[in-house]
């Protein structure tokens, strides 16, 4: 499979972008819809979309995404401000983050997705869900932030430097470490304060699609008493834990996160190879 095509899309505004991978016809059936432009749109039924968290990038969604894309539409995102995008002229809010997720779908003629989040990216799935619920069946939260009994930049720094530290790859730490320098300090603690305000244990309440929290049963961040009482406050929530993983579950254990999301979801289970897209 070729590598996904990266688009530059403007929605609400701003700029990001979506690195889409659409399925081989050969031996798939295109079940495929136009698009709002007369291009191709996607099955409705067959559709992800990857949102990163806080300085990161799509690129430790890439094995994940490689698996995922053997059979389902896939979608990466880097939001505006994140990965190669331009730094919008102020600091966006989670639902600004929303709105342009929904909004960049939408020009991609995809009318409908299971949305996947890590970190901060599972408040921003938390958000697109309520904004536009018809439009997204099922939600996978990877990682969720912020604990709500620990709701200070030096508990979440503590959590996070153990994870590196300890509980992560050199491959994974190498990817989170440079996108944060491409990031750089200022956009990082703009957005920081953004996602130590989002209310994710309130917001999520108000979820009507199923919900899915996974996380690394090593996570410092995403620790156990805070993804299972995230789930129990979902409407039809789930907690998945798979050992031996950290905080970046979906880049040190992408197989068995991809077996998760396909079988929560629904969905053709994937055939990909997850370091197919790595380059």
């Amino acid at each position: 499979m070729s590598s996904p095509v990266r688009l530059e899309i403007e929605a609400g505004g701003h700029l990001g972008h979506v690195f889409a991978s659409r399925r081989p016809s050969a031996g798939l059936p295109d079940t495929r819809t136009s698009g709002p432009d007369g291009g191709p749109g996607t099955d409705a039924g067959s559709a992800v979309v990857l949102l990163h968290g806080i300085g990161a990038s799509h690129r430790y969604l890439r094995r994940l995404h490689g698996l995922l894309a053997g059979s389902i539409d896939t979608y990466s995102i880097d939001l505006p401000g994140f990965g190669a995008t331009p730094r919008p002229g102020r600091t966006l809010s989670v639902a600004d983050h929303a709105r342009y997720i929904l909004g960049a779908m939408e020009q991609l003629g995809v009318p409908q997705f299971v949305i996947v989040g890590h970190s901060m990216g599972t408040q921003f799935a938390v958000e697109a869900a309520l904004q536009q619920s018809a439009r997204i069946p099922s939600v996978v939260l990877m990682g969720p932030v912020v604990d709500s009994r620990r709701r200070t930049v030096a508990q979440q720094a503590l959590s996070l430097g153990k994870d590196c530290l300890f509980f992560e790859s050199p491959s994974s730490n190498f990817l989170v470490f440079t996108d944060y320098l491409r990031c750089g300090p200022s956009w990082y603690l703009k957005t920081l304060q953004v996602m130590m305000d989002y209310p994710t244990e309130e917001r999520i309440t108000g979820v009507t699609a199923p919900v899915l929290v996974v996380r690394g049963a090593n996570d410092p961040v995403a620790t156990s008493d805070w993804s299972r009482r995230l789930a129990g406050r979902a409407a039809a929530g789930q907690l998945l834990e798979i050992q031996g993983a950290g905080h970046v579950v979906q880049h040190n254990r992408a197989v068995e996160v991809a077996g998760a999301i396909t079988s929560f979801a629904g969905l053709p289970a994937g055939s990909g190879n997850p370091r197919e897209f790595m380059a």
